[in-house]
């Protein structure tokens, strides 16, 4: 006991390497434990073996596109894509040359036709190229990365006892995690791959004695993982294919040196792929650092809402208004589908839960105060469909991919309109259709401004009554608004003006002196 005072004790607790806030948000660990960075790696010194990184064939149908019909196929597909000598975007399943097999596990999942990011992410990993992905939520970016992933394993020698996975895959929180794990799970079945989720909350133990029996595709959270390496649960050294996803979220949260930490460990040569929303600076200094010589591809304006879900805004008078508006329409939402209700604080979100409950409702509850077990069974129940109505903070805006979500409801209005992007991706995911409602007060004056941008980049109409509360942010004159529709600045540009550090006196001289110039000239 001297030696080791914590022999024997459960170390639970402390291995939890993600907090969450008083409204049961997601935020970087303060008061947890530090996990320190793996040390540093010698990799001339390692004699790594030979792997083969490119497995795709372009098919005969796209071998005849020229680089007109080429062209015309991505700006349908509003593909923006940059990068030395990209391949050709597909267009069916059949131009991937995947075998039966995995075809078979694909066709079982109910894809009929890949999504636009797929569309152009598949074949690009297929040919071993490192990548920057860039796409709205719910645009199929797992599919594309796991795929391709499928291939890279199977043509390598099967693992032996001991060694470590072929491919990680880092995300920034366990609902993800989980979300990606269950993904693998499905799609290696095709050819009985194993999969482990590693990430912090889980019991330690169990996931070392998963990682030692062995495993070829490993999803993390990358303080978990950094864990197992040091504790020697697992190594790094086979790993020829390495995926980031929700790379903004990690340097949101903090993990921007574990994320580094895991990239230095992993042998250079590898596959490397990297999803984001955004694209920062932060995110383009790490893809500078661990990727070589990559492919970017934007799909849609980056941040932009999702077009298959149609926002609609509803304006209250009062916050007691909300409650009368949410019982009267809960019914007709629940009938077409799970319905999923967004509240900013904690302690609203099981206020809200409970009086729903009083009046009848079968609901779920979720917040970051609740204990993994727990979350994972109302988010097993709901995607299962036994609770049509989940109630929760912004911890479900990332990672939660349940078909069956026809309706989010924005009880409150969230803290940032990237999180406002999230939360209604939950629904029209995958090509469906759903349906987003948003209540605003008189006293969302800032976040509606925001929210005129938000709907314009998804071509949704904007209602006079958003507009005019949009139109409360700064004190500016209707007549510079007419001015400006004038000389071609939408609404969102204008809003982008009056949401700005400029006082209105400034804004009202700088509009002046732009006419007073347009005169002249």
């Amino acid at each position: 006991m001297a030696e080791n005072p914590t022999a024997g004790l459960s170390l639970e607790d402390e291995d939890e390497n993600i907090d969450y806030d008083s409204d049961g948000n997601p935020i970087a660990p303060i008061t947890k434990k530090i996990i320190l960075p793996l040390p540093p790696i010698d990799h001339s010194e390692i004699d790594y073996p030979p792997f083969e990184k490119n497995f795709y064939n372009e098919h005969e149908e796209l071998s005849s596109l020229t680089v007109i019909q080429e062209l015309e196929l991505r700006h349908k597909l509003n593909l923006r894509v940059s990068g030395a000598a990209p391949p050709k975007p597909c267009t069916s399943f059949a131009h991937f040359t995947f075998d039966e097999q995995l075809m078979h596990q694909i066709r079982k999942s109910e894809y009929t036709q890949p999504t636009p990011i797929q569309c152009q992410g598949v074949p690009i990993a297929l040919s071993g190229r490192d990548m920057i992905g860039i796409a709205k939520t719910g645009s199929g970016k797992t599919a594309a990365f796991i795929w391709p992933m499928l291939v890279h394993i199977m043509d390598q020698k099967e693992l032996e006892a001991g060694e470590g996975p072929i491919a990680i895959i880092v995300c920034p929180t366990r609902e993800l995690c989980q979300q990606i794990h269950a993904e693998c799970k499905r799609f290696g079945k095709a050819y009985s791959l194993r999969s482990v989720a590693v990430y912090g909350g889980g019991s330690m133990w169990e996931q070392a004695k998963a990682l030692q029996e062995g495993a070829e595709i490993v999803v993390c959270t990358p303080g978990r993982l950094i864990d197992h390496v040091k504790k020697k649960a697992t190594s790094l050294q086979r790993v020829s294919y390495m995926v980031f996803d929700e790379a903004d979220r990690m340097f949101d949260m903090g993990f921007e040196y574990q994320v580094r930490s895991l990239a230095s460990h992993v042998r250079p040569d590898r596959q490397t792929l990297l999803f984001s929303a955004t694209f920062r600076k932060k995110i383009e200094r790490l893809a500078r650092d661990i990727l070589v010589d990559p492919i970017r591809v934007v799909q849609g304006d980056i941040g932009e809402a999702n077009e298959d879900v149609t926002q609609m805004v509803e304006m209250l008078h009062s916050a007691t208004d909300k409650w009368g508006w949410l019982t009267r329409r809960l019914v007709e939402f629940t009938s077409s589908g799970s319905v999923l209700i967004f509240v900013t604080k904690k302690l609203n979100c099981e206020e809200l839960a409970t009086n729903l409950t009083q009046e009848g409702y079968s609901l779920g509850l979720l917040h970051g105060d609740m204990d993994q077990s727990e979350r994972n069974k109302v988010i097993s129940d709901f995607k299962k469909q036994n609770l049509p109505v989940l109630v929760a903070t912004d911890v479900a805006a990332r990672g939660l991919d349940i078909p069956s979500i026809r309706t989010v409801v924005n009880y409150d209005v969230a803290r940032d309109i990237d999180t406002h992007t999230h939360r209604i991706g939950r629904t029209g995911r995958a090509g469906e259709k759903g349906v987003a409602y948003t209540l605003l007060t008189n006293k969302d004056t800032t976040f509606a401004g925001d929210l005129v941008r938000n709907l314009e980049g998804a071509n949704q109409g904007v209602s006079k009554e958003l507009m005019d509360l949009a139109m409360q942010v700064r004190s500016i004159s209707r007549k510079n608004l007419f001015f400006l529709k004038h000389v071609g600045f939408s609404n969102g540009m204008f809003l982008t003006l009056c949401c700005s550090h400029f006082s209105p006196e400034f804004l009202d001289c700088l509009f002046l002196s732009y006419f007073w110039f347009l005169t002249c000239h």
